[in-house]
Parts: structure tokens; sequence; C-alpha cells
């Protein structure tokens, strides 16, 4: 089976064993059936095409997504108007929620800037149940989202107060 001067040379033959096969896939496609194995969640399109109108066309300062069933959904939208305590008036005060929120600010040498957040919202009072899938979603979700430049885990409002987002951005 094998050359001689093969390093693969096995004390047994493969055919004394007629159901024994070798599978191999790439370590990328891989790595995406385990990630979708291991949340077990979809992500809508609709979520992904919200974030890229977010980040290159701005239409929105803030995005909040929602596990629905076995899908991440987007649940609310926050016009280029709306504030940040907007934004955070619009998070449940007992589920958890995936959010990307666009912060704009100015630096020390009076230039604009802008960065985008995602902020993991799990509060203390949500069931464990919800905390766990979010958790467990995290990752996968927000690699979809390529463009992500700060990301924060809450579990209460003082966590993502304007200051710690300001801090979070200089």
């Amino acid at each position: 089976m094998f050359p001689s001067s093969s390093p693969f040379l096995l004390p047994f033959s493969f055919s004394a064993c007629p159901f024994f096969f070798l599978t191999v896939a790439p370590v990328s496609s891989l790595q995406n059936k385990m990630a979708n194995a291991a949340s077990g969640m979809a992500v809508e399109d609709e979520c992904k095409l919200k974030f890229l109108e977010l980040k290159a066309k701005r239409n929105y300062r803030f995005i909040i997504f929602k596990i629905e069933g076995q899908n991440v959904v987007v649940e609310k939208l926050g016009s280029p108007q709306e504030t940040y305590d907007d934004f955070a008036a619009s998070l449940p005060a007992d589920e958890c929620r995936y959010c990307v929120y666009d912060f704009d600010f100015t630096t020390d040498e009076n230039c604009q800037k802008s960065k985008i957040f995602f902020i993991a919202w799990s509060p203390d009072s949500s069931k464990v149940r919800n905390k766990m899938v979010y958790a467990s979603s995290k990752d996968r979700f927000k690699r979809e989202l390529d463009g992500i430049q700060v990301e924060l885990q809450a579990t209460d409002p003082s966590e993502m107060s304007m200051d710690i987002i300001k801090g979070r951005a200089l």
C-alpha cells in the first residue's frame, strides 16, 4: 500500500478491516461545522445586511439582536439621531441580547472618530438557560459581523455606562 520507505507504515493492513474509511476535511471547513454544531444557532441574513449598513452607510446608531428559536434575528434598529441613553433604555432588564453600537467621539487631537462596539448584554436577572445559550453562541455570531472594534460584556447598566464606552474607545 505504501512504499517501504514511507513513514506511514503501519503494523496492520487496512484491508483487514473492510469498514475502515479515513476522511480528511480542510481545517476551516471542519472548524465551521464544529462552530455550527456547538452553538446550534443560525444567523439570519438580515442581521449581516443591517450590520453592513451600520458600518458602511451609517444608517443606524445601534442594532439589538435576539435569539428566537435557533436563529439570531434583528430586534431593534436605532436611527442615527438616537442617543446612547435611547440605546440603553431599549435593552430588556431580564433577558439577554447582542448589541452593536456605533460610538462617535473626538480624540485629544480634535479628530472625529467612530468605533463599533459589540455588547453582550446578559443581566443577572435573566434565566440561567438564556445566559448559557447567549454565551455559547456569542463567538459564532460575532464572527459573522466583520468590523467589530471593541467588545464589552455587561450584566448591569453600570458595566456599559457612557464613561466605560468612552474609556474603551480611546
